[in-house]
């Protein structure tokens, strides 16, 4: 019986990625976008990635950031997977390589318990490309995977993760049910569900 679910938010229960929203503001999204999509892919170190990227959207608003956080469009079925995840007895956590200022808007709306990912630094008022976090590197989903399991006292059989790229490659090695949702090739190749559509409510069918 499933007891955890973790799920990554940038294009699984956001139909998109935050930080190329907030490129083009400043008209550098097709560069972020190709950044965005060798580390999604695997071919770039995401750590690295996420700093070079992050630089880019120096001197960006924070007001900005906030609008087009708290405007993004939610996947497909999200809310509904959430609400009947938990209707199920299920804790339901976000692990986000995003950011906060996405993923802790979205919290009451999508519904899940908790969110971990990082944070975009500010000051007065502007970014100043620098980001700390949770989320960092290629292994933190699946550091904090396990230290989630262990104070929730949950099993990797009753563990079920879902993302799309590869800095999820980390969570999809501590648990049972592994989804990759419309994801890259690098990630089908380690799940034991894959869902092609942009439904997530698909999930529930298959578990």
């Amino acid at each position: 019986m499933l007891k955890l679910a973790v799920f990554d938010f940038d294009s699984t229960l956001m139909d998109g990625e935050t930080i190329d929203f907030f490129a083009e503001e400043l008209g550098i999204g097709d560069e972020v976008a190709y950044i965005t999509e060798e580390a999604m892919s695997g071919r770039l170190d995401f750590f690295e990635s996420l700093q070079k990227r992050v630089k880019l959207l120096e001197g960006l608003d924070y007001s900005v950031v906030e609008k087009i956080s708290q405007n993004l469009p939610y996947m497909p079925g999200a809310k509904q997977t959430i609400a009947e995840l938990k209707n199920r007895g299920v804790k339901v956590v976000c692990f986000s390589g995003g950011f906060r200022s996405a993923t802790g808007y979205a919290k009451d709306i999508l519904g899940y318990d908790a969110d971990f990912s990082n944070v975009l630094h500010q000051k007065d008022g502007k970014l100043t490309g620098l980001v700390g976090g949770d989320m960092m590197f290629s292994h933190s989903k699946g550091d904090m995977l396990q230290r989630l399991q262990n104070i929730l006292g949950v099993t990797q059989e009753e563990t079920i993760v879902c993302g799309d790229g590869a800095n999820d490659l980390s969570m999809f090695a501590h648990a049972g049910t592994r989804v990759a949702f419309c994801a890259r090739d690098i990630l089908k190749k380690e799940a034991n569900i894959i869902v092609e559509q942009k439904d997530l409510t698909q999930i529930l069918e298959k578990i």
